[in-house]
């Protein structure tokens, strides 16, 4: 890949990932740093899998019910079509994305577009989920949230699934994730 050489005094992107457990505040940070820009009137564009249709199937909505206009994208690569002219980019839900989705991100950010990236980074068995690990490795900056565990009141790092379903993918809420500290989640 051909990166022109960069210019003195011309925008640099970046990469931000915000991650955690379920319940641990991931889109509502993600949602607040986007109205933040808003703010400074920068242009917004906001993204998230096709596949998640839990609140609403054009917003992306925090658990505390604060919701932001998104577009939804069956594959990574449509963000690159879709992300003209803008400043920052916000992605939620990352970790239900194919693999691309790093070198996506990055393609972005060498444009000179600051991307904000939110998922979870462990699944309901502790293990790293999807393209996660990658984009917290190329990340510049790494917000990591935690919840509050349900039955010890410690910090949560784990998202607890309460029915016996094996699937990688269970789209769901407080009916069948809860958050865990590392104690309790090994209880189970």
């Amino acid at each position: 890949m051909f990166i022109e050489p960069h210019i003195q005094g011309e925008r640099r992107g970046w990469i931000e990932v915000i991650c955690g457990s379920m319940f641990s505040g991931k889109t509502e940070e993600l949602i607040r740093r986007l109205k933040r820009a808003r703010i400074a009137n920068m242009k917004v564009e906001i993204f998230k899998p096709s596949v998640d249709k839990r609140y609403h199937e054009e917003e992306i909505v925090s658990h505390d019910e604060n919701s932001v206009f998104s577009t939804p994208v069956d594959f990574s690569e449509d963000i690159l079509l879709l992300s003209k002219d803008v400043d920052v980019i916000g992605i939620d839900e990352a970790q239900f994305f194919d693999d691309n989705i790093v070198a996506v991100c990055n393609q972005l950010a060498l444009r000179g577009i600051r991307v904000i990236v939110a998922g979870l980074d462990m699944d309901y068995q502790g293990k790293p989920f999807g393209p996660m690990p990658d984009l917290l490795a190329i990340a510049d900056y790494i917000t990591k949230l935690h919840a509050i565990c349900v039955k010890c009141g410690n910090i949560a790092s784990f998202s607890y699934r309460k029915i016996p379903q094996e699937d990688q993918v269970v789209l769901g809420e407080r009916d069948i994730y809860e958050p865990r500290c590392r104690y309790c989640y090994q209880l189970k």
